[in-house]
């Protein structure tokens, strides 16, 4: 009898504990993300399985998916991607993600890349009259840095008719996705405020760049939604010396203090691992940041966000939120390389499934 009680209060106290631990390493990471292309139509199966099997068991618990025009959204047919995902593909995303807990955001690139090399993406090649810059030509795109300045093209964000066509798209994917956030992107905006923009020309970049996303936000919160974006162009990149591409050359940065404060802040930081998640917390945003394939950077990155929220003050700390592993494939690609059915050779050990294996590894023994 004796012996039956302390295996029963053995088991109820490892119960306990477990269950403590578990709570622990939830609460030190509100966001535990992951940023991925959503699948073709003919991965939608396998991507469920990943889910279940991969995502779930480490506690991811928000799952980031680039949609753009890979729906065959009603309200514009004529975006479509020419092989997209149907209704019931998507359904079947939002089912496991219920099941597992996991806040499920889709990402349209709404100002910033809107083209890429050669290719004009499908808003502008349908509506070549939202174009910010329709003297340069994508056709003459060769490479990086180049006469034009040219990375990817931007929407006007003045232009009149823009956000009627934007809006009714950034509807229908959050009412399909059934969720309460949407993520669009705004990330390496090189074109804005064009000298020859009739609209444009002469503006503040900080002014216009802040104007659109106040614009979007508005729009999202009627339906209680939140907006997640990059946050790359809020940096200045000049004095940081951080660069171009994961900072502001252009002057957007100052826009950073015309955002509303509930505008969430993906912070990512890919060749090294920048502490600017304590600038985004310090003006009053949320951040989260977010490593890509160096997994040295992650490790670093995730013990930043640890060391962050333990030492912030109580006004600060809710403003750490956590960390987005981003996957700049689509979800084949990266499931091939995750599984071990296709190598990287140049990439080694730094490849975005080793990085997540490893930061999440981090994560989960916390």
């Amino acid at each position: 009898m004796m012996l039956r009680k302390f295996l029963l209060l053995l088991i109820v106290v490892c119960c306990a504990f477990a269950c403590n631990s578990q709570t622990k390493g939830e609460s030190i990471f509100p966001i535990r993300g992951f940023c991925i292309a959503a699948p073709s139509t003919q991965k939608i199966d396998a991507f469920v399985k990943f889910i279940k099997e991969e995502l779930a068991p480490r506690n991811v618990n928000t799952l980031i998916l680039r949609v753009d025009y890979n729906y065959q959204y009603t309200s514009h047919p004529e975006l479509r991607d020419s092989i997209a995902l149907s209704k019931g593909d998507v359904k079947k995303l939002v089912a496991v993600c219920k099941s597992a807990g996991i806040r499920l955001i889709p990402q349209v690139n709404l100002l910033g890349h809107q083209s890429w090399a050669k290719k004009t993406t499908n808003l502008l090649k349908v509506y070549p009259q939202f174009d910010e810059t329709p003297h340069v030509k994508v056709e003459n795109y060769t490479a990086w840095p180049n006469a034009d300045g040219l990375y990817c093209k931007s929407y006007c964000p003045l232009h009149p008719e823009v956000h009627n066509i934007v809006f009714d798209v950034v509807d229908e994917i959050c009412d399909v996705f059934e969720t309460d956030a949407f993520h669009a992107g705004m990330d390496e905006v090189f074109y804005i405020g064009d000298d020859k923009c009739p609209r444009c020309g002469g503006r503040d970049k900080a002014v216009l760049f802040a104007g659109e996303v106040t614009t979007i936000r508005n729009h999202l919160t009627e339906k209680n939604r939140q907006l997640w974006i990059w946050g790359d162009r809020l940096i200045d990149g000049k004095t940081t010396g951080i660069g171009m591409w994961e900072a502001s050359y252009n002057n957007t940065y100052r826009a950073i203090d015309l955002i509303p404060k509930d505008v969430m802040i993906c912070d990512w930081h890919y060749e090294r691992p920048d502490k600017t998640a304590v600038y985004f917390a310090m003006k009053g945003l949320k951040v989260a940041t977010c490593p890509w394939r160096n997994a040295g950077n992650a490790l670093a990155q995730v013990n930043d966000m640890i060391s962050f929220r333990s030492d912030a003050t109580a006004e600060m700390k809710d403003n750490y939120q956590g960390i987005i592993q981003t996957v700049w494939s689509d979800a084949g690609v990266f499931m091939d390389g995750f599984y071990g059915n296709k190598k990287d050779e140049q990439g080694g050990d730094n490849t975005p499934w080793n990085c997540f294996r490893v930061s999440f590894a981090r994560m989960k023994g916390l």
